[in-house]
């Protein structure tokens, strides 16, 4: 893998809306293949931020984000108000 590639992959984990799956797709890398590129790839205190930030994120999985996308789908059909959650 390239310097290039490798900086994509980088750029792409640290993206909400890209999943790792999408990540898989386009590179071959599973989510534990990616967890260990970050972290040869990264200073370790940006790869704890980052990992911090990932841990149970549903944007970063697919199967938690097709859902999420349907009621964001559903709210601009219906020109709702998306859901407030504790308010």
């Amino acid at each position: 893998m390239n310097e290039a590639q490798i900086s994509e992959i980088v750029a792409l984990a640290w993206d909400d809306e890209t999943t790792f799956d999408a990540i898989e797709q386009q590179f071959g890398l599973s989510e534990d293949e990616v967890i260990k590129l970050m972290r040869l790839n990264m200073k370790p205190s940006s790869f704890r931020m980052w990992r911090k930030r990932v841990s149970g994120r549903k944007t970063k999985h697919e199967a938690y984000s097709k859902k999420d996308d349907s009621t964001k789908k559903m709210v601009a059909e219906e020109g709702l108000e998306p859901p407030t959650r504790g308010l």
